[in-house]
C-alpha cells in the first residue's frame, strides 16, 4: 500500500502513517504559505521525498492508496474568536479534497480538523465535503474521539474526516487506551547532551520568580521549592488557580507592592474587582503538571512546568508530548515552538491509520452509507440513513 500527504504541516498525522504502513509517504503536496510549517517534516526526510508547492502550477497525481491531510483548524477552532463554518480558513479543507479526489483519486482520502467540524456550526462544513465527495464517487465519515482515550495525558477533542471510494463506510474499533500521567511523561524524557532538542529551554526563565507562584511559595505554602510544591499537588494546578481558592487578589495586591511588584500589583487589583463583579479574567500563567493537561496549544509550551526542576520544558519535551519521535527535530525552534501545538498527537493518528490499514485487510464491517458520524467517546455510530439521530450526533 501506498500514501502521501498533503497539507502536513508539522507531520504528525504522516508520521502516524509512517509508523502504521512502515514506510515513509510516496510525496508531499502543499500549497503556498506552509512551507515554514512542514520544513521540520522535510528534514526529518533528508528532503529525499518529493515536496510539491501546487500554488506554483506543479501538478503531482501518481496513484497512491491512501492521502493524508491536516488542513489549519483555526476556521472551526474554539480558540479562534473568528470561528464561522464561512471562515476562509475552512477552503483549505475544500481545496486539498477537490485536488486530491479529483486529480489523484485515492482509496481513501482523510485529514483532522477541529472538534466544531462534527457540530452544528461545522454542518455546511460537512456538507460541502460531502458534496465533493460525491461528485468524485465518495462517501464520507466522520470519527470524533478525545487525545485522552487514546493514552495520551491531554483532554481534548479530536475530529477526523475521511472519504472512502464508492458507497460503502467502515466501522471503527473504538479505543480506550489508559491515559499516561503528565508528569510521569515528562520526568520520562531523557535529557541527552548529544540532543540540541534537549538543550534549548521553551522559556528561559524560573518558574518560582513568577510573582504569582512566588506568592503561592512564600506566603501561602509558608517558604517551600517548586518540587516540594508539585509533590503535594494532586492536580495539574497554576498559582493564580490555587490562590483564587485560598485567598483574594487584594490580599496578593498588598504582597505584590511590597515586594517590589507594582505593575503586578495593579493587575491584581483588576482582577479582584472584576472577580468581586462576576466578571472573569486571564489565567494564562505558570502551569505545574500532576495527573493530566488540556490542550496542549498556547502559552502551555513555554508557561508548563518540569514537575521537579524549576523550570520551564525543553523542546524535546514539548515534542514528547505530542509523541513525535524521539529524533525529531524542531528547526528554528524559538521562532517555530507554535508549530508543536498545530499538530495531531502522533499516537492519536495512528488509531484512524491503524483502521484504514484493516479496511484494506477486509478486517472491518461495512455500512452501505454516504455519510456516517463514529463518536469513540459515547461509542456509538450513526449514519444518514436515520436523520433524526444524526443530528443529534452533529452537536
Amino acid at each position: 500500500m501506498k500514501y502521501a500527504s498533503i497539507i502536513p504541516l508539522i507531520g504528525g498525522e504522516t508520521i502516524a502513517m509512517e509508523n502504521v504502513f512502515g514506510k515513509r509517504p510516496e510525496y508531499i503536496l502543499t500549497f503556498e504559505g506552509f512551507q515554514a510549517n512542514e520544513e521540520h517534516l522535510l528534514h526529518r526526510y533528508n528532503n529525499e521525498v518529493p515536496y510539491l508547492n501546487l500554488s506554483e502550477g506543479h501538478s503531482y497525481t501518481e496513484k497512491v492508496d491512501v492521502i493524508n491531510t491536516v488542513c489549519p483548524c483555526a476556521g472551526l477552532s474554539s480558540l479562534s474568536p473568528s470561528a464561522a463554518s464561512n471562515n476562509p480558513m475552512n477552503d483549505w479543507m475544500y481545496k486539498a479534497a477537490e485536488y486530491v479526489l479529483g486529480e489523484v483519486k485515492p482509496k481513501v482520502f482523510w485529514g483532522e480538523n477541529a472538534p466544531r467540524l462534527a457540530s452544528k456550526m461545522g454542518e455546511p462544513v460537512v456538507k460541502r465535503l460531502r458534496k465533493i465527495g460525491e461528485e468524485n464517487g465518495y462517501s464520507f465519515s466522520i470519527f470524533k474521539t478525545k487525545s485522552i482515550l487514546h493514552g495520551l495525558s491531554q483532554v481534548r477533542d479530536r475530529t477526523f474526516y475521511f472519504f472512502w471510494e464508492g458507497d460503502q463506510v467502515p466501522l471503527f474499533d473504538y479505543v480506550l487506551e489508559r491515559p499516561g500521567n503528565i508528569a510521569d511523561d515528562i520526568r520520562n524524557v531523557e535529557r541527552r547532551e548529544d540532543d540540541p532538542m534537549s538543550q534549548i529551554l521553551c522559556n528561559e526563565a524560573k518558574p518560582s520568580d513568577n510573582p504569582y507562584y512566588r506568592y503561592v511559595l512564600e506566603v501561602l505554602e509558608g517558604g517551600i521549592t517548586h518540587e516540594e510544591f508539585a509533590s503535594k499537588l494532586e492536580r495539574t494546578t497554576n498559582p493564580m488557580d490555587y490562590i483564587e481558592e485560598r485567598t483574594n487578589y487584594k490580599k496578593v495586591a498588598e504582597w505584590m507592592r511590597e515586594n517590589g511588584y507594582d505593575n503586578v500589583a495593579k493587575k491584581c487589583d483588576r482582577q479582584y474587582h472584576k472577580l468581586k463583579a462576576g466578571g472573569n479574567i486571564m489565567r494564562k500563567t505558570t502551569e505545574i503538571p500532576k495527573d493530566k493537561i488540556g490542550a496542549f496549544v498556547g502559552h502551555m509550551p513555554t508557561c508548563l512546568t518540569h514537575p521537579d526542576e524549576d523550570r520551564y520544558l525543553t523542546v524535546r519535551e514539548a515534542l514528547s508530548l505530542m509523541k513525535l519521535p524521539d529524533d525529531f527535530i524542531l528547526l528554528n525552534p524559538k521562532r517555530s515552538l507554535n508549530h508543536i501545538c498545530q499538530n495531531v498527537p502522533v499516537t492519536t493518528a495512528e488509531h484512524p491509520a491503524r483502521m484504514i490499514k484493516k479496511y484494506f485487510d477486509n478486517q472491518l464491517d461495512l455500512i452501505e452509507t454516504k455519510f456516517l458520524v463514529q463518536d469513540n467517546k459515547k461509542r456509538s455510530y450513526i449514519c444518514e440513513n436515520n436523520p433524526l439521530q444524526l443530528d443529534q450526533f452533529m452537536v
